[in-house]
Order: structure tokens, then sequence, then C-alpha cells
């Protein structure tokens, strides 16, 4: 996957861990966003970044997976519902619950595919203000034991942009409550909720903890100056350094 540098920057630069061979496949589908920034962030976590098609029908050999966002298929009929049924995804879908239990990450449009896919419950509808959304946003880090969160502090808030139009979390209270109780609410809204999500919930995770899908998006806070104007510009970027330790310490 071909990067452009930032003018005098050190894009090339490799990640402090680009010498353990972890390769993460990162999905575009047709109206993907978010597809080159997610290649960027894991790239600049250590890892090789690996493009993958939703039309193929093999995953490779990827360690992970990221679905990033954007609007795939235009979000006709709802958010995710046609990216669901991408051949790819099946692939996913089956290696994401297979005993290998593939580390996934799903970012926004990426959450709402993952909903869409039965691989997290719930669903995600138009935010209560009807109103697309562009903000910085704080979280707090509400489970650190999944693959994407082991970098970081339990109890710990982040700073990470969010983009969205349909990014209410919903789920029934029976659902709501079995996430609470197996401790699935990785994430959730500090200050402000923006969407109206259930619970002030930002992400959950399934039950195995490989799957994890969030609103925000970490992947826009990875390099000092470039990521939110409040808190650490970099707090997106534990996700990236989380999956890439598993990946290692995995493979020891």
């Amino acid at each position: 996957m071909t990067e452009l540098p930032l003018i005098g920057g050190t894009a090339d630069a490799p990640g402090p861990g680009t010498l353990t061979g972890a390769r993460i496949g990162v999905i575009t589908f047709p109206g993907t966003l978010d597809d080159r920034d997610a290649a960027r962030a894991v790239r600049l976590a250590g890892a090789t970044p690996v493009a993958l098609w939703h039309a193929d029908t093999t995953l490779g050999d990827v360690d992970a997976v990221v679905i990033p966002g954007g609007f795939s298929y235009g979000d006709y009929l709802r958010a995710g519902a046609i990216a669901r049924f991408a051949p790819l995804m099946s692939v996913i879908i089956d290696a994401a619950n297979s005993d290998a239990r593939l580390p996934v990450l799903g970012i926004c449009n990426g959450f709402q595919i993952l909903t869409e896919s039965h691989l997290l419950p719930g669903s995600m509808i138009k935010n209560d203000h009807l109103k697309f959304m562009c903000r910085d946003q704080i979280l707090r880090v509400e489970n650190t034991t999944t693959a994407w969160t082991r970098d970081y502090a339990a109890g710990q808030e982040i700073t990470v942009p969010l983009k969205n139009q349909d990014g209410q979390y919903l789920a029934d209270e029976k659902t709501l409550d079995a996430l609470e109780a197996e401790g699935r609410v990785v994430f959730r809204y500090v200050g402000f909720n923006p969407n109206g999500s259930r619970r002030d919930i930002a992400g959950i995770s399934n039950a195995a903890g490989n799957v994890v899908g969030l609103m925000p998006h970490p992947e826009h806070a990875v390099e000092t100056g470039f990521g939110p104007e409040l808190g650490s510009s970099t707090d997106g970027l534990g996700f990236f350094t989380s999956v890439l330790n598993k990946i290692v310490g995995d493979n020891k």
C-alpha cells in the first residue's frame, strides 16, 4: 500500500515494532474513507499494513484486521447493511469466531458493519439530534483486556476525533445489562454524549475480546501535531500497539 508522505515529515520512518513481521489487514469497501489513515496508523505502530478488498475471498496471512470508517455503499438501506454481505466479511466472521480468534477492529462505519454482521450485539442508528457531528471526543477506557486496548490503563481518559451521523448505539436492556455485567463495554463518552448512545457507550467487544467496535476514530490521533487539540494527539496509537503486542506475544 503506497502512502503519501508528509512534507518534511517522517512518513517512511519505521515504527517501534517494524521488525516483528506482524501484518494487519485494512479492508476497503466502495465508499470507505479512512482506509489510508488506518494503514498509516498500523505502520506508525510498527506493523505492516496489508490492503484488503471487499470482494477478496481470502485474508492471506494477516494477523489482524481493521474495518475502517466511511460510508460503505453510501449507507444505503442502513449503515453497514450492504457491506455485511461482502465476500471478505464472511471470511472475517469465520476467522473471528474460530479457535484462532482473529483480532478485528471496527471503527465508525466498521463498528456499524460489525453489528450488522452480528459479530457485536446491538445496532447503530441516527444521532438523536439527527445531524452529522465532527468534534474531538473524550473517552474513558473501561476494559483493558481486549486485543485492542491492552496498552491502556483502566479508567484512562483519551481524546480522539469523532465524526458520524449514524452513531447512536442502541440495544435492548437485557443486552445492555449483559454487556455491563460481562465487562464488554470498552469505551464510554465522557463529559458529553454526542449521539444519544445508550449508557454513554462508545465502544464494545465480543465475549472473547478479540473483536472491538467503536464510533470515534483512533487512527486520526496517532501523530504529534496532527491529532486532537485537547489532550494528547497520539492517544489513538494505543489501539494499534496493543494488537501488535498481542500478536508478538502470541507468536513467542
